[in-house]
């Protein structure tokens, strides 16, 4: 099994010291970030899509084995919420194939207030052609219904297992012969870190679910203080033991699960980004 393990996003102020070295522009975070790291999930493509160039831009600066998930423009999930997909389906993809085969999954993050459609989403996924990879992140809790597990299953998307709080918030159902998990707020500290037990809780269901041959791509958001950078390489030492081989990490990073220590956090809004947008 490939464990794809990485951050949504890379530009973050506080990685310099963390992730990125003080003598490094910001210009060459890019480059940085995918010595360190196979795989990152482009975030910023949700509020502002990029243009072509710039996919075939990021495409020439990094290497050959590197991946890139796409967040799908919020104008396709949540000013459209996801009717008369066409346009905006093919608008998206003819932006991100700049990315050539650095292109992965696209992840389609739905707003909390969108209840299930089961024929709905069935019509957006039927805008990807064959070979493109789609997962599905909805966040209301009426989409946890059979008819919308065989959606997923009959078009290959993988629902997005997400984490807040270091528990999942979405079923484990594995809908696609590959998977998709999204870790958004730990409770160990320094907040917002995950602990070594919810690492390995994740890296264990990982394991049980999918086969030796699956692709799984897992990526952190907790981006407060470099944690994500943290978890990641933590979680990818973590994942070892389980017969899960993590794509590379942060080596500076490595072995870091036990320094954070798990407790309970007051209850914020938390900033990892996306994990509660409108």
């Amino acid at each position: 099994m490939t464990l794809y393990v990485g951050t949504s996003g890379w530009q973050y102020k506080d990685w310099k010291g963390v992730l990125y070295p003080p003598d490094v522009p910001v210009r060459r975070w890019l480059e940085e970030y995918a010595a360190h790291f196979a795989t990152v999930e482009l975030n910023n493509a949700f509020y502002r899509l990029p243009t072509r160039e710039n996919f075939e831009a990021w495409r020439e600066r990094v290497p050959p084995d590197f991946v890139v998930a796409v967040k799908a423009s919020r104008y396709l999930t949540h000013i459209k919420r996801l009717k008369d997909p066409e346009e905006p389906v093919h608008r998206l993809l003819s932006h991100a194939s700049g990315l050539g085969d650095r292109l992965g999954p696209v992840l389609l993050q739905l707003p909390p207030t969108l209840r299930a459609d089961a024929g709905l989403l069935d019509a957006c996924l039927a805008c990807f052609p064959p070979g493109v990879r789609v997962a599905v992140e909805p966040r209301h809790d009426s989409w946890w219904t059979p008819e919308v597990r065989r959606t997923l299953e009959s078009r290959g998307a993988a629902l997005c297992w997400a984490d807040v709080l270091s528990r999942p918030v979405t079923p484990l159902w594995r809908t696609a012969d590959w998977g998709y998990v999204r870790l958004h707020q730990g409770r160990a500290s320094p907040w917002p870190r995950y602990g070594h037990r919810a690492l390995h809780s994740w890296a264990t269901r990982i394991a049980a679910a999918f086969p030796t041959d699956a692709d799984v791509y897992t990526y952190f958001n907790n981006d407060p203080g470099g944690a994500a950078i943290l978890d990641a390489a933590a979680f990818a030492t973590v994942a070892a033991p389980m017969g899960l081989t993590a794509t590379r990490t942060h080596p500076g990073a490595r072995g870091t699960a036990r320094q954070a220590t798990t407790h309970p956090h007051p209850t914020s809004n938390p900033h990892p980004h996306d994990a509660h947008t409108p």
